[in-house]
């Protein structure tokens, strides 16, 4: 199971990702990568093969530019693409502009990437991921929100995405289909993650994202919209446990949170893959 975080806010957003992704560590994986925006829009991105430690390594190899409020991280378990640097995540477009992180299946990437090649795109990984940074940059008219929000319909699949534009500098988004995402809520920052474990030592208050929603965090807070462009008042929940039995959620053995989640395991596996109006099903990936 591959792990997102995500971070805008008042604070430096390297700490947050790493230790993010520690949190995440207790999922399978096989690589992971970062990307932080500087203050000057440029982005400091590094990926390695293996353990979180690894990714550590390397950037305590370098320590130039490695300030920012604003980055994504991941930790990627092979589907499409050997577990290499250039297959980890997050992938970019052709100018290094669009940056996003995404766990699910992307069904028709093939198809989008051949038509995205004729169109003089370059691709840098063997990952169905890639195609939609290149989807974004094919359609890109100085609105990141709205091109999302157009291109989305175009995936078939599941995802859980989380992104940035290097030409809107205090905006990061996050959309779900069929891959679980959550936003926390603190004081002039904001967390994105594909599980609480990852966002409860910074903070309590969090908002799931359900199928079909976009979430637009910036400077002026956070808006939540679906496919029509409509906007979505969504419950702020409040998280009580700690960091240990959130890790569990609540359940004192992780092979029993395992037992338990199988039915909801099963019912995400299936998602995206059933099509109920035309009584087809999907398999790959």
């Amino acid at each position: 199971m591959c792990g997102i975080v995500g971070y805008l806010g008042k604070n430096n957003a390297l700490p947050v990702l790493v230790d993010g992704l520690r949190r995440l560590e207790y999922r399978g994986y096989d690589s992971s990568g970062i990307a932080l925006m500087n203050g000057d829009k440029t982005v400091f991105s590094v990926k390695s093969v293996g353990r979180i430690k690894n990714l550590e390594d390397k950037l305590n190899e370098n320590r130039n530019n490695q300030t920012g409020n604003l980055g994504i991280a991941h930790t990627r378990w092979a589907t499409h693409g050997k577990p290499t640097e250039a297959n980890a995540h997050p992938h970019t477009d052709c100018h290094n502009k669009i940056w996003l992180v995404h766990n699910g299946i992307i069904e028709n990437y093939k198809e989008l990437k051949s038509r995205l090649e004729a169109s003089g795109h370059i691709f840098k990984s063997e990952t169905d991921t890639e195609v939609i940074a290149h989807l974004i940059e094919e359609e890109y008219q100085g609105n990141l929100t709205e091109t999302l929000v157009k291109i989305l319909p175009i995936l078939k699949g599941t995802y859980g995405l989380v992104l940035y534009h290097t030409d809107e500098p205090n905006k990061i988004l996050a959309a779900r289909c069929g891959s679980p995402l959550v936003i926390g809520l603190a004081e002039n920052q904001t967390i994105i993650a594909s599980d609480v474990s990852a966002i409860v030592s910074h903070t309590r208050q969090i908002i799931y994202l359900d199928d079909g929603e976009v979430a637009e965090i910036n400077g002026n807070g956070l808006k939540i919209i679906n496919l029509n462009n409509q906007e979505i008042n969504k419950k702020i929940d409040q998280i009580d446990w700690d960091i240990a039995e959130c890790e569990k959620k609540g359940y004192p053995h992780f092979m029993l949170k395992e037992i338990f989640e199988q039915p909801e395991t099963i019912k995400d596996s299936l998602r995206g893959r059933i099509i109920l109006e035309e009584g087809k099903v999907k398999l790959g990936g």
